[in-house]
């Protein structure tokens, strides 16, 4: 039988750092990071079909969303004042990135090529999904960079400023809704959650 290397390469997505050209307090792999996007993703897409008439499948959002980076187990990653340096290098970069994208597919048996191409190609994802984890990729930088700040890293400081105007100049209302409602508690110690959650009860 034929060995296959797919999900040998996102194993290996733990060692792949994030925000690599800033002094990190947290470190962040692109595993976990993938993993919280997919978190929020998912909880985006509910919010988006319980209170905006939303159509998303939350299953399929959180789907794209834990694959969005697994390019970059060949790319790594490109931090984001490089990638939008300028329209050379990020397209450039947009061609390094779907060459990666056809590599991952071809680690896959034939049989499976089509349940996973909408997930791992970009160009065939569908608009509305990748909107809500792009959004989601948004809100994880800037939880990131929070939780850098709150540590007295101000490295972190005009990343957040910048994200933040990203996020909200989405001006898209299940992002506006988790902001208000979670984003807060994310910098709450344990402590501080349990206390919260022994208050909650009846």
């Amino acid at each position: 039988m034929t060995t296959y290397r797919f999900f040998a390469y996102l194993g290996r997505l733990r060692w792949i750092k994030r925000w690599g050209l800033k002094r990190n307090v947290i470190e962040e792999n692109v595993m976990e990071h993938s993993w919280q996007v997919a978190t929020i993703a998912h909880a985006l897409a509910v919010i988006q079909v319980k209170h905006f008439n939303g159509t998303c499948s939350p299953e399929q959002v959180a789907t794209a969303a834990l694959y969005h980076d697994c390019s970059e187990i060949i790319t790594g990653d490109l931090p984001s004042p490089i990638k939008y340096h300028s329209g050379t290098i990020t397209q450039a970069y947009k061609a390094i990135e779907d060459e990666a994208e056809q590599e991952m597919l071809a680690q896959l048996p034939d049989t499976m090529k089509d349940a996973f191409r909408p997930y791992l190609l970009h160009r065939e994802s569908d608009p509305e999904v990748a909107n809500l984890v792009k959004a989601a990729d948004l809100i994880s930088a800037y939880l990131k960079c929070q939780s850098e700040i709150h540590a007295g890293n101000r490295e972190f400081t005009t990343a957040e400023r910048d994200i933040e105007r990203s996020i909200r100049q989405l001006k898209r209302p299940e992002v506006e809704y988790f902001m208000a409602t979670f984003v807060e508690s994310y910098q709450l110690t344990l402590d501080e959650l349990l206390t919260q959650h022994d208050r909650t009860q009846p």
